[in-house]
């Protein structure tokens, strides 16, 4: 079910009303149903798929916690395991069998391996990451077992966050499900706000410069190169637009039903560097990645060329998370690169600077983060390379192609509205907050505008989220 749907609309209201109605012992239950009933709205056989995540994960959690001395390390590297060969299969497998018959067809031989027909569950990298973090915590002694299977269950399958995160940590979702939530029209208010806005971003933003970077990305052979840069760009906020607006649409849902999911982003292409957009982008994922992987590693702790090391080894496996593709690879590995240059020679983010310096470290960053996003976007190595090599070539380098005036002129409205928001909250400390204090009329007005520019201006048959597909 998506976010943008009517069905969705129809949902959330009944989910939320009857959620509120029930008397607190019930009301997991509801959201377990509700959510279950959410998921299978897609694949619904997929859902057995994620029972064995849960029974798996939820058995050795107590094991774990049971435990002393090497069993726990063989528990935990059980549920570690589990979860990563059932991420494996139905998103690598395909993959794997593609580099061999590569490998084979380099040295003369004939592809002897055949696909399988996988489709990949929706959602898999999050409920395997979020899996894996409840285990490895409860390793670490920082979270109790969850002696409750159905409130466990509810920890993975949560509709709001369930297909696209924010990845959560049981740390700051389990003991939620446990209390007793009151209906609060302010957080009624502020929920919708961010739903609302979370909408805007990605009806009438991402959905509208999806369609003209489809039309330029399809045709890169016979686009120029400032053609490519400006698609390029436009797809930076296409993506941005696309997956932080499901996390505001997620966050508002929780919102309003009582629950306190993390924030998800924070005005990434504000960054100043590398370092710091990877703080603000996709925090759930680049959090997950440094607790997890990169501090595991070693972290900074074993020496500066250590220190890079596993900084293109967590880059790259984060990369690798997003799909099964060298572009991926690559896409990782440039990060990587821009991290370990920036610890080398000691970029750190400043407030110091002046009101120049930081408008040109922004654009000098927002100029790389582009430069990876050609190898995010494209289909191919081969694409992604031409796209490159269009970029360089002068020739007709000016000309800028543009199919349809309207959908331009809905491009340009829907950022121009987007960053007069974003600047305005250069300040604060987040969306929610920015909602929250707002005074009653400010609210419905905001409600009101967004509805309307959500109408007029926003693509009713949009693609669905980009980050379904990992």
């Amino acid at each position: 079910m998506l976010f943008n749907s009517f069905q969705f609309l129809i949902f959330f209201p009944l989910v939320t009303g009857t959620f509120f109605l029930l008397p607190h012992k019930y009301r997991w239950s509801w959201l377990l149903l509700a959510s279950c009933l959410f998921y299978c709205a897609f694949i619904p056989s997929y859902i057995l798929i994620l029972a064995v995540i849960i029974i798996i994960d939820y058995f050795v959690g107590i094991l774990i916690e049971k435990s002393t001395d090497k069993k726990r390390k063989y528990y935990l590297a059980l549920s570690i395991v589990s979860n990563l060969l059932l991420l494996c299969f139905f998103k690598y497998f395909n993959f794997f069998i593609d580099n061999i018959n590569f490998i084979g067809e380099s040295i003369g031989k004939p592809p002897w391996l055949s696909h399988l027909n996988i489709i990949l569950p929706i959602g898999l990298s999050f409920h395997t990451f979020q899996a894996m973090s409840y285990t490895v915590e409860v390793y670490r002694k920082n979270q109790k077992a969850e002696r409750n299977f159905g409130i466990y269950s509810l920890y993975i399958l949560f509709f709001p966050q369930l297909v696209a995160g924010p990845i959560e940590r049981p740390q700051n979702m389990l003991h939620q499900f446990h209390e007793k939530k009151s209906f609060d029209t302010h957080k009624l208010i502020t929920g919708l706000q961010q739903i609302g806005w979370g909408l805007f971003k990605k009806v009438v933003v991402a959905d509208q410069l999806a369609i003209y970077v489809n039309s330029i990305y399809d045709r890169w052979e016979v686009n120029s190169g400032f053609t490519l840069i400006f698609a390029t760009y436009c797809f930076a906020f296409q993506i941005y637009c696309d997956f932080s607006g499901y996390s505001d649409i997620a966050q508002g849902s929780a919102h309003i039903l009582g629950f306190k999911l993390m924030d998800n982003f924070h005005l990434p292409y504000f960054s100043k560097s590398v370092t710091e957009f990877w703080r603000r982008w996709h925090i759930s994922l680049s959090s997950w990645l440094k607790d997890y992987l990169y501090v595991s590693l070693g972290g900074n702790r074993l020496g500066r060329w250590r220190t890079y090391r596993n900084l293109l080894i967590t880059m790259l496996l984060g990369g690798l998370w997003h799909g099964a593709s060298w572009n991926f690879v690559i896409w990782g590995l440039l990060n990587g690169l821009y991290l370990s240059f920036e610890k080398m020679i000691g970029i750190s983010p400043s407030n110091s600077d002046s009101r120049w310096s930081r408008f040109f470290k922004i654009v000098f960053t927002f100029n790389l983060i582009s430069l990876t996003w050609i190898f995010f976007r494209a289909t191919s190595f081969h694409q992604a390379v031409g796209i490159l090599k269009n970029i360089v070539d002068f020739s007709e380098f000016w000309n800028l192609r543009i199919q349809d005036t309207g959908i331009f002129a809905g491009m340009i409205f829907g950022l121009v509205v987007l960053l007069s928001v974003e600047y305005s909250l250069l300040r604060g400390s987040g969306t929610q907050q920015y909602f929250s204090e707002r005074s009653a009329l400010q609210s419905c007005c905001w409600v009101v505008g967004l509805i309307v520019f959500i109408v007029l201006f926003g693509v009713s048959e949009g693609d669905q989220f980009i980050y379904f597909q990992f």
